[in-house]
């Protein structure tokens, strides 16, 4: 090959590599919506908005980066499992099942609230009157507690070549798995109400070619290309975040806790629960099946938020 010919070759791989290195840089997007999160924000609205707490929602699988190479200290899971809570009770039925009041940052409101009262005391308004006090906090009827209790990596892995005359191709995957638990706690009683576990399986998969040939004498062809795909991890856990909501609010329903606006929507969805939870079975096995355990008046005083 010729010095010109080298030359060439080394701008097209340059151009090449600029192209992709172009191709990689994305504005950023919003998250899409997921068929959990569809589900959950088209649930019908309660007959009652209810007040709920999140302290916490931690990681709790203690568990680090699956790595084969050298051992990785950075964590498995996304930290952040608190604010997607958050996210995921205020959305809940299009906004009306949910007033979540803030208490993962309770002592910089409390501390911002103080300031705004030493200004209202020390200061008047423009018609010279004191200004009015702050109102009252809202208080939570429902405390949801939990967090990711899982990581199971490599679950399942598995594999597929062939190679036939220096030219082959093969392809791999992996399966991790991550499980949330969430309750929902009343404040009144300080009873578990509503206990629920979700899983969300994680996906990994790789595809890689490869060429090792002679083309001529003393003249061998050796190329490869391949890409991996990794679905990501925070994505996983939001949706199994999403989907214990949901099942939450339809146990809690089903139980009595508290109640869908429209009942007969109510009895689809329960049913509907049941079936995926339990697998299907007769319907009048459900018709008979009480879901109310306490009476009416004392489920109102376990799930109030006055």
């Amino acid at each position: 090959m010729s010095t010109v010919a080298r030359m060439m070759l080394c701008v097209s791989a340059m151009a090449l590599l600029a192209g992709c290195s172009s191709m990689l840089s994305e504005n950023p997007t919003l998250t899409p919506q997921t068929q959990t999160s569809i589900a959950l924000n088209h649930l019908p609205p309660p007959s009652e908005k209810l007040y709920a707490a999140v302290f916490s929602f931690q990681d709790e699988s203690g568990q680090h980066k699956p790595n084969t190479s050298f051992a990785e200290y950075s964590l498995a899971v996304t930290q952040g499992g608190a604010s997607i809570l958050v996210d995921a009770l205020t959305e809940a039925g299009d906004r009306q099942w949910f007033t979540v009041v803030e208490r993962t940052r309770l002592p910089a409101m409390l501390q911002e609230r103080q300031l705004i009262r030493a200004n209202r005391i020390d200061h008047v308004g423009p018609d010279g009157k004191p200004l009015p006090g702050l109102p009252a906090l809202h208080n939570a009827g429902l405390i949801m507690e939990g967090g990711i209790i899982g990581y199971d990596a490599d679950t399942l892995t598995g594999g597929l070549g062939a190679r036939y005359l220096g030219i082959g191709a093969d392809a791999n995957y992996r399966r991790d798995t991550v499980s949330v638990y969430l309750r929902a706690v009343s404040v009144t009683t300080g009873d578990v109400l509503v206990s629920v576990t979700t899983s969300k399986t994680i996906y990994s998969a790789g595809i890689q070619g490869s060429i090792y040939k002679f083309v001529s004498f003393q003249k061998l062809l050796e190329a490869e290309a391949g890409i991996t795909s990794n679905e990501p991890v925070h994505l996983a856990i939001r949706q199994a975040v999403e989907k214990a909501v949901n099942a939450v609010i339809v146990e809690g329903a089903a139980h009595g806790y508290w109640a869908f606006a429209d009942r007969a929507s109510q009895d689809i969805i329960i049913r509907n629960y049941l079936m995926e939870k339990n697998g299907v079975y007769p319907v009048d096995a459900i018709s008979q099946q009480s879901f109310l355990k306490d009476r009416p008046e004392v489920v109102k005083d376990k799930v109030a938020g006055k």
